[in-house]
């Protein structure tokens, strides 16, 4: 096992990467290409890993170590501990995936009585000294000895308030001032772990290895590798390195630059910088920045950005950001410090971006020629094609006539609009979400404890931070509606009330009450307020274009009404891959009807409740053949099962019972003899359609008459009917027989007889196993994920969140949610069904349906299988098409 490797090393970019992780692999790289870092050295994963598994770190390390340190000592001209010139060093984390803020730093290591004078003496500046030791005390605290960090800002804030000046800023703090909180900070540490903080660089920088190793498994770290898939036994690497400091006066800072705007993808140097700070006090958000370019600044603070600030800085700032997207090949986010003047890069990584972005700046890098076609189309997440979806309101002028006006005007952070109820907490938000309500949270600033708070919630507003804020960088990447450095902002956590710059005068808002967010433009709105359909990115167009040259499979939608087919033909669907025909059945008034025909005792009374839902049936499919103007349209038969429409209050059955004519206790019986213990095994789908007299013959009319009056009026119509939950042969044939019956009732002559394709879907395993039979009576099948899921895994999908999450999460006996994405044995299910169908009927055609047609994974199984089709929810039409051209392209 090698230890440790210095950042100058010589390593392959597979090794680089394994070894280093993702953070430290940046820093190399930058190294290679002659960009300042600051020299230090990384414990490899290797290490990381020993940690996680025994609890303690190898043999040889103290040793490697103390050589490496030697060697950063001797090319600085520093002594970790010397008292009169003193190295101090930050320790960072970074995995081979990045997880930004999930994980701990500790900086200023090196810093204590002896050191102090020798800091303050190196730089001229007591204060500075004294700052950077107050902040070593409170990080250490916190990430080493677990202290809440709130205990040190609380202290912060009081010596504010004493001052008279409660939001001067850390920069501002006197020499006795600070002498005050570091005398505090040395009480709190001690009072609440026991132990004194340690004089003892050593200790100190061993502790400090020790709790940024151990922060592997810190909850946020966890639930973040969680929500994104990140295989736990991966590990992470730990980076020494010698610090540089932001925060010595004027002529320094911290910030962090994007090569191009991670909201709209524009190509320009994009960010923000904080003078005279410490790089956490960018990412936390505490501080509002200043932005990079003249050009982003707000009017009259141009002066004050970077460019004009620190000009030479700020050139040599914009040339390593154009190295490094060059070099890179793909948009970058870059952490650095300007110390003096004289800039250092501590981070380069691919950008979190929107999804507009994404798009934006992969079709601009094939223009600008870094990128070919395929490798733009294997760049974008096509799970956040969703976002482009996202609505949005309408424009200000607009709400203005109507005489709506922003309670508050913020920095749009993240995309689309939102509304939602007030909460403070993260776990409120989980909490209140889990209940069905949909909900904003707002912090006045966010942390990486709030991450599961900002995943559950609609929208994230917060009172303080920029644009490359936690919350921020955090919404961005899960796509969530943000409105950060909302000025102003006040929120009393006794009260559970917040009071916004427009609300002085007024009540403030309360917990509960609701609140839209424009990420777009950064107003907030109080009251829920209409929203509007999303613009088209024209971007998206082109790689869309793409990806539909490249894909093999075809992408259907799931569309039940006119509406959704017409919404789906704008989506890029070449079809309708499932229609759920039960879902007509929930409006109003064709509900009352479908509740009497299944509790009909006479069949001349259940003909005519059927009769009237042929109409309302025959009536949405012309429109939607209308819609999809040719186009293959697949109509499920009815699947539900049947207690499902059935009511089991009084009033309900009393009107039923009256029309009928029947006494209220037989409709009570007749609806109790359609109650079942287990229905998603039992009455439904093809059961149902013919055991239930006329119901599926129902249904087939209804289908044939809008094919003929289509047709009689000129338009082509490309008709499939598929049958559900098929377990047997007979059942296929018993629907075939029924379907030629309406072909005779409808058109008088055989010749006339409309042709439409019959297909079998395929949810059951006795299905898979006879499906070289069933090719023999239909022409394609549609396999059912959800369902094929819980029949071939005993598992009720509706009850999974019993105990998933359990075996997920606590007992680790399952790496995915399989109702998300397909199990590798319901796939191998599929492939059998294929090879035994295919067999017998070489042109069968196969797809998915159901939610797991628009996964990104399931459609990578899906080409590996070689099915056909994928039929995906409105929402993830744009997704799938990508996803299918990227699962061709691998």
């Amino acid at each position: 096992m090698t230890l440790l490797y210095p950042l100058d090393a010589d390593l392959d970019p597979e090794a680089r990467l394994r070894l280093l992780g993702r953070k430290a692999a940046g820093l190399n790289e930058m190294t290679e290409l002659g960009i300042p870092v600051p020299p230090g050295f990384t414990i490899t994963t290797d290490v990381g890993r020993t940690y996680q598994t025994k609890g303690s770190l190898p043999a040889g390390l103290r040793e490697a170590v103390a050589s490496a340190l030697r060697s950063l000592e001797k090319r600085l001209g520093r002594g970790f501990g010397d008292a009169h010139n003193p190295l101090l060093l930050s320790i960072r984390s970074g995995a081979e995936v990045s997880m930004p803020g999930m994980m701990d730093t500790v900086l200023n290591i090196g810093l204590g009585e002896l050191t102090l004078e020798g800091l303050a003496a190196q730089h001229g500046d007591e204060r500075f000294a004294l700052d950077a030791y107050r902040r070593l005390l409170q990080m250490y605290g916190s990430v080493v000895r677990g202290i809440g960090a709130d205990r040190f800002q609380h202290l912060l804030s009081n010596v504010k308030h004493d001052l008279g000046r409660p939001r001067m800023l850390d920069s501002e703090l006197t020499v006795p001032a600070l002498e005050g909180l570091v005398a505090s900070y040395l009480s709190v540490i001690e009072t609440n772990s026991r132990v004194p903080f340690p004089q003892d660089v050593e200790m100190q920088l061993w502790d400090s290895i020790g709790a940024v190793f151990a922060s592997w498994h810190n909850p946020r770290a966890v639930r973040y590798r969680r929500m994104q898939g990140i295989d736990d036994s991966i590990g992470t690497a730990c980076t020494v390195q010698a610090m540089v400091f932001g925060n010595t006066g004027p002529r320094s800072g911290s910030g962090v630059a994007f090569t191009r705007n991670p909201s709209s993808g524009e190509p320009q140097l994009y960010g923000e910088f904080l003078p005279n700070a410490q790089g956490e006090d960018v990412v936390a958000g505490i501080r509002t920045p200043v932005a990079l370019t003249a050009v982003a600044s707000a009017p009259g603070k141009e002066a004050s950005s970077l460019e004009l600030s620190l000009p030479d800085a700020f050139a040599s700032i914009s040339s390593y950001s154009a190295l490094l997207e060059s070099h890179f090949g793909d948009m970058q986010d870059i952490e650095f410090t300007i110390e003096e003047g004289e800039p250092y890069l501590l981070q380069t990584r691919s950008a979190k971006r929107t999804a507009h972005a994404a798009v934006r700046v992969a079709v601009d890098m094939v223009k600008e020629g870094v990128l070919s076609k395929n490798d733009a189309l294997l760049r974008v997440d096509a799970r956040s094609l969703e976002q482009l979806l996202r609505a949005q309101l309408p424009g200000q002028n607009d709400l203005t006539s109507r005489g709506i006006e922003p309670l508050a005007v913020g920095l749009p952070a993240g995309p689309g609009a939102a509304s939602g109820r007030i909460v403070f907490d993260a776990d409120d938000a989980v909490r209140w979400a889990s209940e069905g309500q949909e909900v904003i949270l707002i912090r006045q600033e966010t942390s990486a404890e709030d991450i599961h708070g900002m995943k559950a919630a609609k929208g994230v507003v917060t009172g303080a931070g920029g644009m490359t804020s936690h919350a921020a960088v955090v919404a961005r990447g899960l796509g969530k509606c943000c409105v950060v450095g909302c000025g102003g902002l006040q929120i009393n956590l006794r009260d559970r009330t917040v009071r916004l710059r427009g609300l002085e005068a007024a009540e403030p808002l309360r917990e509960g009450d609701m609140l839209t967010l424009d990420g777009s433009t950064g107003r907030v709105f109080a009251g829920a307020l209409d929203l509007e359909a999303s613009t088209t990115v024209e971007e998206l167009r082109e790689l869309m274009s793409w990806a539909d040259a490249v894909r093999r499979m075809r992408v259907y939608a799931e569309a039940d009404t006119p509406q959704a087919a017409r919404a789906a033909l704008s989506y890029g669907a070449e079809g309708v891959g499932l229609c759920r025909t039960e879902r007509m059945f929930f409006a109003k008034d064709r509900l009352f009807a479908m509740r009497c025909a299944l509790l009909a005792v006479e069949d001349a009374q259940r003909l005519e409740w059927l009769s009237e839902l042929e109409r309302a049936q025959r009536e949405d499919f012309v429109e939607i053949f209308h819609a999809m103007k040719g186009r293959p349209v697949t109509i499920r038969l009815l699947d539900r099962a049947l207690q499902e429409f059935l009511p089991d209050d009084e009033p309900s059955l009393q009107a039923i019972a009256d029309s009928l004519d029947i006494e209220l206790e037989e409709a009570t019986k007749a609806a109790a003899r359609h109650r079942e213990s287990n229905p998603d095994f039992g009455h439904r789908g093809v059961r149902s359609g013919l055991t239930v007299p006329g119901l599926y013959d129902m249904q087939l009319r209804a289908m044939l008459f809008a094919a003929r009056d289509c047709v009689e009026q000129g338009f082509e119509v490309d008709l499939e009917v598929l049958i559900p939950m098929i377990a047997f042969t007979s059942e296929v044939e018993a629907v075939r027989a029924a379907l030629d019956r309406a072909n005779r009732e409808i058109f008088a002559k055989p010749a006339d007889a409309f042709q439409c394709r019959l297909g079998a879907m395929i949810e059951l395993p006795r299905a898979c196993l006879i499906a070289g039979e069933l090719a023999q009576l239909v022409h394609f099948f549609s396999f059912g994920g959800n369902d094929l899921t819980q029949t071939a895994l005993g598992i009720s999908r509706d009850d999974a969140s019993r105990f998933l999450p359990a075996y997920r999460r606590e007992l680790g006996l399952l790496a995915s949610d399989p109702f998300a994405h397909l199990d590798e044995e319901v796939a191998e299910l599929i492939r059998i069904a294929l090879e035994r169908g295919r067999a017998v009927r070489p042109d069968l055609r196969a797809g998915l349906c159901g939610d797991q047609g628009g996964s990104q994974t399931s459609i990578e199984v899906c080409e590996k299988l070689g099915l056909d089709f994928v039929s995906a929810p409105l929402s993830q039409l744009p997704g799938a098409r990508l996803a299918a051209a990227q699962a061709r392209l691998r």
